[in-house]
């Protein structure tokens, strides 16, 4: 078998089992999400095969043409105009959040190293190249995880475990933000907070057949046109976000939706085909690294909180923002539904600008690492 053929299998059998209406499978993929299903599925066939295809060509086509695809998608599927719906406050609420992302294992880093202990931080000194990868979930989602991936040049063992104890900990996230959001009006007097204003009505368009078709042109255009520019990964990157998010934003009847469905299913490729250079042997945990993610989350949420009393606003947007980062495009408007369904468009929303941003957080985090000596 290929690594070609095994890759478009792959990512057939896991959109169609995603898209199948079966209660058990909706709860194998609420903790098994397709991403982390189409990584292991190509290496866990290979491995029983005794296949090696980790020096195939296939990764430099992933490289150079499906992770460029998936990056102008994904921005362009942001709408500029469609966010001033949302409100600068539940903006400057998400906005803080993904800083503190971004920010807090560089601020942890710098105190363990005027401490002293920063070398016995983890096992592995490898695990601090998994942070970027993470920022770039936490917040932009898994385009963003997979450049930061690329960037930061994050080993192939830490990677797993970075996924594994992502997924866990997204999951258990989610269900706490479910909770969260149900008691938002205890929060708000408890933290003393009075806000009843409600964000402007907000309908999501759909494109016509001239604007889909348009849209995949255009995508098309501008990713083969920065292979000609540059070969340099990441000046491609930013490249390509300013390039989609300008499409997204200046051409009229955009496929919005469209190109986030196929940045999607490009997501996936991308995933199936690092997976045919994993090896499942290799996985290992840190018991430090997972409390040191949770120690990361927890503050994230505490500083909303906090940011949330300084605005006044609703607690309820906590969970709604803190879940349009670290949870995403799924996770976002269901916790939102949960108290009030007509603030689930500005929820998708509030997940799109986190998919759009979350790459540029994560390189901001790599460069301050590795200012710091990772």
């Amino acid at each position: 078998m290929t690594p070609w053929l095994l890759t478009g299998i792959t990512v057939l059998l896991v959109r169609w089992l995603d898209n199948l209406d079966n209660p058990l499978l909706r709860r194998l993929f609420n903790w098994i999400p397709a991403i982390l299903l189409a990584y292991v599925i190509p290496a866990a066939v290979s491995a029983a095969a005794g296949w090696d295809f980790s020096g195939d060509a296939i990764h430099g086509w992933s490289r150079n043409l499906f992770i460029p695809l998936a990056i102008v998608t994904v921005m362009s599927s942001l709408s500029v105009r469609q966010l001033k719906a949302v409100g600068w406050r539940p903006i400057l609420l998400f906005a803080s959040g993904s800083a503190w992302i971004a920010l807090f294992p560089v601020l942890f880093l710098g105190a363990m190293q005027a401490a002293g202990v920063a070398g016995e931080l983890f096992s592995d000194p490898g695990y601090w190249l998994g942070v970027p990868p993470i920022v770039g979930s936490w917040i932009g989602g898994s385009t963003s995880q997979l450049v930061l991936k690329e960037l930061s040049a994050c080993p192939e063992p830490v990677f797993l475990s970075v996924l594994v104890l992502d997924t866990l900990l997204v999951n258990l996230w989610t269900i706490l933000m479910f909770q969260g959001i149900r008691r938002s009006e205890i929060l708000n007097r408890k933290l003393g907070i009075r806000d009843s204003e409600s964000p402007s009505d907000l309908t999501l368009p759909a494109a016509s057949a001239t604007g889909k078709w348009q849209t995949l042109l255009a995508i098309a255009a501008v990713v083969l046109l920065s292979q000609l520019l540059s070969d340099r990964f990441a000046l491609q990157v930013i490249a390509l976000s300013g390039a989609g998010l300008l499409l997204g934003n200046r051409i009229r009847d955009w496929d919005h939706a469209g190109a986030l469905r196929l940045g999607g299913l490009l997501i996936l490729l991308v995933m199936a085909v690092l997976g045919l250079r994993l090896r499942l042997e290799s996985l290992s945990f840190d018991g430090a690294f997972l409390g040191f993610l949770l120690l990361w989350l927890i503050s994230h949420f505490v500083l909303m909180l906090w940011v949330a009393r300084r605005l006044n606003l609703h607690a309820a947007w906590v969970p709604i923002a803190s879940m349009a980062n670290v949870g995403g495009i799924a996770t976002a408007p269901a916790v939102t539904s949960a108290f009030r369904p007509q603030w689930m468009p500005h929820a998708i929303l509030l997940a799109i600008l986190s998919m759009a941003s979350g790459t540029f957080w994560g390189m901001l985090t790599l460069w301050l690492l590795r200012a710091l000596g990772v």
